[in-house]
């Protein structure tokens, strides 16, 4: 049986991952709410602790920075006017910054992300976010739909458990390495523990 290969692969090659100085940073749902209470991700401060790190060679490299937050007015989880529905601080946006909230998973979805992003001028975004089976996805899938070449970092990224419909649990852990093995058949470009300095 020969080795499996992404449709990347298949069909001319995986493309090289994004730089920022080619690309915009997409920080994706780092809020409250998964850090602290029933969404509380196992992976959260280690994904948290790598954009933290992406974030500071964004800035220095004078990329565009777009953060995104759901939005649930009123709602137990994401009410904006909340503690928990509000962007960690680590993370907090800065003057010239894009903060667009969002109603549903695909970031893309009833919000000016695209036109935003269009607006820099660069077609690749670079992504990390929460969480990696269900914003982190939906945006991603949606990206390539809008013309934009996506590179994930794997690290930045982090889920939680769910329950498999058979009465067990797939693992945050498992559920992480499937969607991103998922997303790089085609979507992203996925990479583990990248320099973003470079």
């Amino acid at each position: 049986m020969s080795e499996p290969k992404t449709l990347f692969e298949l069909t001319g090659g995986t493309p090289p991952p994004a730089d920022f100085a080619n690309a915009s940073l997409v920080l994706i749902d780092f809020q409250n709410d998964y850090f602290a209470g029933p969404l509380t991700l196992p992976d959260g401060a280690a994904a948290l602790a790598c954009a933290e790190g992406m974030l500071a060679a964004a800035r220095a490299a004078g990329a565009p920075i777009f953060h995104i937050a759901h939005s649930i007015e009123g709602g137990a989880l994401f009410d904006r006017s909340a503690h928990g529905g509000q962007i960690v601080d680590a993370l907090a946006p800065r003057v010239g910054e894009t903060v667009i909230e969002k109603p549903l998973p695909n970031s893309f979805a009833g919000t000016q992300l695209g036109a935003a992003l269009k607006a820099t001028g660069r077609d690749q975004i670079i992504v990390a976010g929460l969480m990696t089976h269900m914003c982190v996805s939906a945006t991603t899938r949606a990206a390539l739909d809008h013309g934009f070449l996506t590179t994930i970092e794997a690290n930045a990224c982090a889920t939680r458990d769910l329950p498999d419909g058979e009465g067990g649990v797939v693992s945050a852990q498992a559920l992480h390495s499937a969607e991103l093995a998922a997303l790089s058949d085609r979507f992203a470009i996925v990479v583990r523990n990248h320099d973003w300095t470079i």
